[in-house]
């Protein structure tokens, strides 16, 4: 493997995860001979190889090339909570071995990730508020505080002698957030003035038009479909989208029902949302062993497995193998989720297996009610941000290839002089010269046991 070195003059982004596919973000900034590591997160049942339907259950990109050079790395930045930004630091902090940086949210997040690996006394975690700035290494760093679907979720300012990037993590425009503070473009405005080399930016929403949906909206519909339920609802849902879960416990409130979680991340998020002031006192969840006592049209239920996974709590309710609830005919299954790409088979073996016994099934795509909305920006969202940052060099990351190269073409109308495309392994350099060295290192993703 060839040693990548920066010097002081260089700036350098080497993304190992997450820039070609959605998911699994793992991404260095080199400068003055040191690494900065921004996420360190996995992603969920990927292929075993091409030709097989079996998969891994937990994947991360291959952290080799910065464990070999450990020393070098000053830190671990960690930009929310998300498990595709966080959900690998526990399996992967021993080969690195240094601070971690973080909101306070997400430090609550990590605290009982590591508590499960044993790890909890062991790693350094500096609990940071939002808009703090801090330095790690020979990076000068701040919280650029935006809106996303979970708490704090925050882009990054990093400024060096070599130049200056903002990493802007996961957003959208929300002004109407469920929780949280509105988005505000006042910051980002300011960012103009730093002298930004470069925007690296989330690029998950770029090949759609117009604006992302407000978080608010999509409460109101949930509110609109179970108001004239007259039977159990169980909504599914990501366990981290607390926003959400806060909407569906205002939606039981309002339409007399109770709220239960199913599946031990959904409880643990919550707990970590009161632990961390973000969940209202006057928002109650039930214990899911009270479900069986209630009348149908009192039960309001969150279940793990809008992906289909197999050991999930929506496969057990749709096998009937769920100890807490058992569905009847005429009750709904309400998915307020996206179709993750590759989980289109299993989500509709699960709706299947639903509808054989006759209960109802709503997915985003079958009613024109935002039941569900993205965390991440479209295409006027990501001019808009391009105007506010007025970055020298654009470069697209979280998406496949074809949402990257709309992202960039969305930059170059926003008359961002340079753009840059790549891969993981592929060699960004920022200062003092712009361009790309494909495949610098080569990019894998490893396999974790659970």
């Amino acid at each position: 493997m060839d040693l990548l070195l920066p010097t002081r003059s260089d700036l350098w982004f080497l993304p190992l995860g997450g820039t070609g596919e959605i998911g699994m973000n793992l991404n260095l900034y080199g400068h003055d001979g040191q690494w900065l590591m921004v996420d360190c997160g996995l992603s969920f049942n990927e292929p075993i190889d091409e030709n097989s339907a079996r998969t891994h259950e937990l994947v991360c990109a291959d952290p080799e090339f910065i464990a070999q050079q450990r020393h070098r790395l000053a830190g671990i930045v960690i930009t929310h909570a998300h498990e595709d930004h966080v959900g690998a630091l526990p399996f992967l902090w021993r080969r690195f071995q240094v601070p971690v940086y973080t909101t306070p949210f997400t430090a609550e997040i990590l605290r009982r990730k590591l508590a499960q690996v044993g790890l909890l006394g062991e790693v350094e975690i500096h609990e940071l508020p939002l808009a703090s700035r801090f330095k790690v290494g020979v990076f000068d760093l701040q919280w650029i505080t935006l809106t996303h679907s979970i708490p704090e979720p925050s882009g990054l300012m990093i400024e060096t002698s070599a130049g200056n990037v903002f990493h802007t993590g996961d957003w959208k425009i929300d002004h109407s957030p469920v929780l949280g503070e509105r988005f505000s473009p006042a910051i980002l405005t300011t960012l103009r003035k730093r002298d930004v080399k470069a925007m690296v930016c989330d690029s998950t929403n770029a090949l759609r038009v117009g604006h992302s949906v407000s978080e608010f909206d999509c409460y109101k519909a949930l509110l609109e479909v179970i108001k004239d339920e007259s039977g159990r609802v169980v909504v599914g849902c990501f366990s981290s989208n607390i926003a959400r879960l806060a909407s569906l416990a205002r939606v039981a409130k309002e339409t007399g029902r109770y709220l239960a979680l199913l599946g031990r991340s959904l409880q643990n998020m919550v707990s970590a949302a009161r632990a961390s002031g973000y969940w209202p006192d006057d928002l109650p969840v039930v214990d899911p062993s009270h479900l069986g006592y209630l009348p149908p049209n009192e039960v309001l239920a969150v279940a793990t497995g809008s992906q289909g996974e197999p050991r999930a709590m929506l496969n057990r309710l749709a096998r009937d193998d769920c100890f807490d609830l058992s569905l009847d005919k005429g009750d709904l299954v309400l998915f307020s989720a996206m179709i993750i790409p590759g989980n289109e088979l299993a989500i509709e073996r699960l709706v299947k297996s639903f509808k054989a016994q006759g209960v109802r099934t709503l997915q985003k795509h079958e009613t024109e009610l935002p039941i569900h909305v993205s965390g991440h920006p479209c295409q006027d969202e990501l001019a808009a941000m391009y105007d506010w940052v007025r970055p020298q060099v654009a470069i697209p990351t979280h998406g496949e290839p074809e949402h990257m190269a709309a992202n960039a073409r969305i930059a170059k109308d926003a008359h961002v002089p340079r753009q840059l495309t790549g891969l993981n392994g592929d060699l960004f350099t920022i200062a003092p010269e712009v361009g790309v060295r494909k495949q610098a290192t080569k990019a894998k993703r490893i396999a974790l046991a659970r």
